[in-house]
Protein backbone atom coordinates (compact mmCIF):
# COMPACT_ATOMS: atom_id res chain seq x y z
CA UNK A 1 0.00 0.00 0.00
CA UNK A 2 1.54 3.12 -1.15
CA UNK A 3 2.00 6.35 1.32
CA UNK A 4 0.62 10.11 -0.30
CA UNK A 5 0.28 12.91 1.67
CA UNK A 6 -2.30 12.71 3.82
CA UNK A 7 -3.30 16.28 3.59
CA UNK A 8 -4.95 15.16 0.11
CA UNK A 9 -7.55 13.28 1.96
CA UNK A 10 -10.50 15.48 2.85
CA UNK A 11 -10.16 15.80 7.01
CA UNK A 12 -13.81 14.10 7.60
CA UNK A 13 -12.72 11.16 6.26
CA UNK A 14 -9.43 11.21 8.32
CA UNK A 15 -11.61 10.95 11.45
CA UNK A 16 -12.52 6.95 12.54
CA UNK A 17 -15.52 8.05 14.88
CA UNK A 18 -16.89 9.72 11.48
CA UNK A 19 -15.48 6.86 9.01
CA UNK A 20 -17.55 4.22 11.06
CA UNK A 21 -20.85 5.71 10.24
CA UNK A 22 -20.05 6.72 6.95
CA UNK A 23 -22.56 4.19 5.58
CA UNK A 24 -25.58 5.56 6.48
CA UNK A 25 -24.87 9.08 5.22
CA UNK A 26 -25.15 8.44 1.02
CA UNK A 27 -28.93 6.86 1.86
CA UNK A 28 -30.01 9.53 3.19
CA UNK A 29 -28.34 12.11 1.74
CA UNK A 30 -27.69 11.29 -1.97
CA UNK A 31 -31.22 11.09 -3.75
CA UNK A 32 -32.03 7.11 -5.32
CA UNK A 33 -28.33 5.98 -3.81
CA UNK A 34 -29.62 2.44 -4.05
CA UNK A 35 -30.38 2.91 -7.68
CA UNK A 36 -27.55 5.35 -8.20
CA UNK A 37 -25.72 1.73 -7.58
CA UNK A 38 -27.77 0.17 -9.80
CA UNK A 39 -27.44 1.98 -13.09
CA UNK A 40 -23.37 2.73 -12.10
CA UNK A 41 -23.61 -1.69 -12.35
CA UNK A 42 -25.78 -1.55 -15.63
CA UNK A 43 -23.35 1.22 -17.60
CA UNK A 44 -20.50 -0.69 -16.21
CA UNK A 45 -21.87 -4.55 -17.24
CA UNK A 46 -22.59 -3.29 -21.05
CA UNK A 47 -19.00 -3.45 -22.20
CA UNK A 48 -16.95 -5.01 -18.93
CA UNK A 49 -15.90 -8.84 -19.87
CA UNK A 50 -17.01 -11.08 -17.18
CA UNK A 51 -13.01 -11.43 -16.36
CA UNK A 52 -13.03 -7.43 -16.53
CA UNK A 53 -10.33 -5.14 -14.45
CA UNK A 54 -12.21 -2.42 -12.97
CA UNK A 55 -10.28 1.08 -11.43
CA UNK A 56 -12.33 2.08 -8.74
CA UNK A 57 -11.29 5.90 -7.49
CA UNK A 58 -12.47 6.78 -4.12
CA UNK A 59 -13.01 3.22 -2.84
CA UNK A 60 -12.92 3.76 0.31
CA UNK A 61 -16.11 3.23 2.15
CA UNK A 62 -16.70 -0.21 -0.19
CA UNK A 63 -20.08 0.38 -1.12
CA UNK A 64 -20.12 0.01 -4.71
CA UNK A 65 -16.96 -2.51 -4.62
CA UNK A 66 -18.94 -4.45 -2.62
CA UNK A 67 -22.39 -3.90 -5.03
CA UNK A 68 -20.32 -4.57 -7.77
CA UNK A 69 -17.89 -7.72 -6.30
CA UNK A 70 -21.38 -9.17 -5.41
CA UNK A 71 -22.76 -9.30 -8.64
CA UNK A 72 -20.19 -10.00 -11.00
CA UNK A 73 -17.64 -12.24 -9.70
CA UNK A 74 -15.28 -12.69 -12.12
CA UNK A 75 -14.35 -8.87 -11.99
CA UNK A 76 -10.96 -7.92 -10.30
CA UNK A 77 -10.85 -4.36 -8.32
CA UNK A 78 -8.53 -2.16 -8.14
CA UNK A 79 -8.92 0.70 -5.46
CA UNK A 80 -7.90 3.93 -4.60
CA UNK A 81 -8.61 6.20 -1.86
CA UNK A 82 -6.37 8.90 0.01
CA UNK A 83 -7.77 8.08 3.57
CA UNK A 84 -6.54 5.15 5.36
CA UNK A 85 -9.72 4.28 7.60
CA UNK A 86 -11.98 4.50 4.81
CA UNK A 87 -10.17 1.90 2.62
CA UNK A 88 -9.90 0.10 5.64
CA UNK A 89 -13.85 0.50 6.23
CA UNK A 90 -14.15 -0.74 2.59
CA UNK A 91 -12.12 -4.32 3.38
CA UNK A 92 -14.18 -4.90 6.31
CA UNK A 93 -17.52 -4.07 4.06
CA UNK A 94 -16.47 -6.95 1.61
CA UNK A 95 -15.77 -9.44 3.72
CA UNK A 96 -14.23 -12.50 1.93
CA UNK A 97 -15.07 -10.37 -1.52
CA UNK A 98 -12.15 -8.05 -0.68
CA UNK A 99 -9.30 -10.80 -2.14
CA UNK A 100 -10.56 -9.55 -5.30
CA UNK A 101 -9.62 -6.12 -4.68
CA UNK A 102 -6.19 -4.14 -4.47
CA UNK A 103 -6.02 -1.38 -2.41
CA UNK A 104 -3.99 1.81 -2.85
CA UNK A 105 -3.65 4.31 -0.38
CA UNK A 106 -3.15 7.19 -2.65
CA UNK A 107 -5.25 8.91 -5.82
CA UNK A 108 -5.59 8.18 -9.31
CA UNK A 109 -1.94 8.69 -10.35
CA UNK A 110 -0.70 6.78 -8.22
CA UNK A 111 -2.46 3.20 -9.73
CA UNK A 112 -0.71 0.98 -11.82
CA UNK A 113 -0.88 1.48 -15.34
CA UNK A 114 -3.56 -0.91 -16.30
CA UNK A 115 -4.99 -1.05 -18.81
CA UNK A 116 -8.21 -1.54 -16.80
CA UNK A 117 -11.38 -2.64 -18.34
CA UNK A 118 -13.39 0.07 -16.99
CA UNK A 119 -14.05 2.94 -14.03
CA UNK A 120 -16.00 4.21 -11.24
CA UNK A 121 -15.59 7.62 -9.69
CA UNK A 122 -19.01 7.85 -7.09
CA UNK A 123 -19.52 10.67 -4.37
CA UNK A 124 -15.50 11.65 -4.91
CA UNK A 125 -14.25 14.48 -7.62
CA UNK A 126 -16.53 17.03 -5.62
CA UNK A 127 -13.56 17.04 -2.99
CA UNK A 128 -10.65 17.17 -5.86
CA UNK A 129 -9.67 20.91 -6.35
CA UNK A 130 -10.59 22.88 -9.75
CA UNK A 131 -7.05 23.02 -10.65
CA UNK A 132 -6.69 19.08 -9.78
CA UNK A 133 -9.56 18.09 -12.08
CA UNK A 134 -8.41 17.51 -15.21
CA UNK A 135 -5.10 16.05 -14.52
CA UNK A 136 -7.10 13.31 -12.18
CA UNK A 137 -9.67 13.14 -15.23
CA UNK A 138 -6.88 12.53 -17.32
CA UNK A 139 -5.00 9.82 -14.84
CA UNK A 140 -7.90 7.95 -15.03
CA UNK A 141 -8.37 8.00 -18.78
CA UNK A 142 -4.84 7.32 -19.54
CA UNK A 143 -5.19 3.87 -17.05
CA UNK A 144 -8.55 2.71 -19.24
CA UNK A 145 -8.30 0.66 -22.30
CA UNK A 146 -9.61 2.19 -25.85
CA UNK A 147 -13.58 2.60 -25.10
CA UNK A 148 -13.35 1.59 -21.67
CA UNK A 149 -16.58 2.92 -19.92
CA UNK A 150 -16.18 5.51 -16.70
CA UNK A 151 -18.93 6.18 -15.05
CA UNK A 152 -19.17 9.45 -12.48
CA UNK A 153 -21.58 10.78 -10.02
CA UNK A 154 -20.73 13.74 -7.45
CA UNK A 155 -22.14 17.22 -6.45
CA UNK A 156 -22.29 19.35 -9.27
CA UNK A 157 -24.48 22.22 -9.07
CA UNK A 158 -26.27 24.93 -11.85
CA UNK A 159 -27.24 28.26 -11.62
CA UNK A 160 -25.79 31.43 -9.74
CA UNK A 161 -25.30 32.01 -6.28
CA UNK A 162 -29.21 32.50 -5.19
CA UNK A 163 -30.39 29.36 -7.73
CA UNK A 164 -27.50 27.29 -5.85
CA UNK A 165 -28.10 28.36 -2.52
CA UNK A 166 -32.15 27.31 -3.58
CA UNK A 167 -30.92 24.00 -4.78
CA UNK A 168 -28.86 23.22 -1.00
CA UNK A 169 -32.12 23.87 0.43
CA UNK A 170 -33.70 21.46 -1.20
CA UNK A 171 -30.62 19.01 -0.51
CA UNK A 172 -31.09 19.66 2.98
CA UNK A 173 -35.16 19.11 3.55
CA UNK A 174 -34.19 15.80 1.35
CA UNK A 175 -31.80 14.66 3.91
CA UNK A 176 -33.73 16.02 6.69
CA UNK A 177 -36.96 13.92 5.17
CA UNK A 178 -34.33 10.86 4.88
CA UNK A 179 -34.04 10.48 8.85
CA UNK A 180 -31.35 12.90 9.44
CA UNK A 181 -31.68 15.73 12.16
CA UNK A 182 -33.23 18.72 10.26
CA UNK A 183 -30.44 21.13 11.43
CA UNK A 184 -27.77 18.94 10.92
CA UNK A 185 -28.70 18.68 7.61
CA UNK A 186 -29.27 22.45 7.22
CA UNK A 187 -25.53 22.63 8.58
CA UNK A 188 -24.38 19.69 6.53
CA UNK A 189 -25.55 21.27 3.33
CA UNK A 190 -24.62 25.11 3.73
CA UNK A 191 -20.91 23.85 5.17
CA UNK A 192 -20.70 21.72 1.75
CA UNK A 193 -21.67 24.69 -0.79
CA UNK A 194 -19.47 26.66 1.21
CA UNK A 195 -15.88 24.35 1.37
CA UNK A 196 -16.57 22.24 -1.75
CA UNK A 197 -15.27 23.01 -5.36
CA UNK A 198 -18.29 22.45 -6.76
CA UNK A 199 -18.50 22.77 -10.35
CA UNK A 200 -21.82 23.37 -12.73
CA UNK A 201 -22.99 20.04 -14.97
CA UNK A 202 -21.75 22.37 -18.26
CA UNK A 203 -18.11 22.10 -16.41
CA UNK A 204 -18.12 18.76 -15.58
CA UNK A 205 -19.27 17.06 -19.11
CA UNK A 206 -16.68 19.52 -20.91
CA UNK A 207 -14.24 18.46 -18.39
CA UNK A 208 -14.72 14.92 -18.94
CA UNK A 209 -14.34 15.89 -22.50
CA UNK A 210 -10.81 17.23 -22.58
CA UNK A 211 -9.69 14.87 -20.44
CA UNK A 212 -9.88 12.44 -23.71
CA UNK A 213 -13.65 10.96 -23.05
CA UNK A 214 -16.05 10.56 -25.63
CA UNK A 215 -19.97 9.98 -25.60
CA UNK A 216 -20.52 12.07 -22.62
CA UNK A 217 -24.03 11.49 -21.21
CA UNK A 218 -25.50 12.54 -18.08
CA UNK A 219 -27.41 9.67 -17.03
CA UNK A 220 -28.47 10.72 -13.26
CA UNK A 221 -29.73 13.84 -11.76
CA UNK A 222 -30.57 14.15 -7.96
CA UNK A 223 -30.99 17.92 -6.88
CA UNK A 224 -27.51 18.66 -6.26
CA UNK A 225 -26.06 15.81 -7.81
CA UNK A 226 -25.00 14.57 -10.93
CA UNK A 227 -23.87 11.36 -12.59
CA UNK A 228 -22.33 11.01 -16.29
CA UNK A 229 -21.21 7.82 -18.30
CA UNK A 230 -18.19 8.49 -20.97
CA UNK A 231 -15.82 5.90 -23.20
CA UNK A 232 -12.03 6.21 -23.11
CA UNK A 233 -11.47 7.41 -26.45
Amino acid sequence: MQEPDHGTAHAAFQNRDAVADYARGPRMQVPGHDGLLVMTDLLLAEHVPAQGRLFVIGAGGGLELTHLARNHPGWHFTGVDPSAPMLDLAVQAMGPMAARADMILGTADMAPPGPFDGAVCLLTLHFVQPADRLPTLRAIHARLAPGAPFVCAHYSVPGDAAERAEWFARQAAFAGASGLDPDKARANATRVSQMLPILSPDQDAALLAEAGFDRVQQFYAGLTFRGWVCRAG
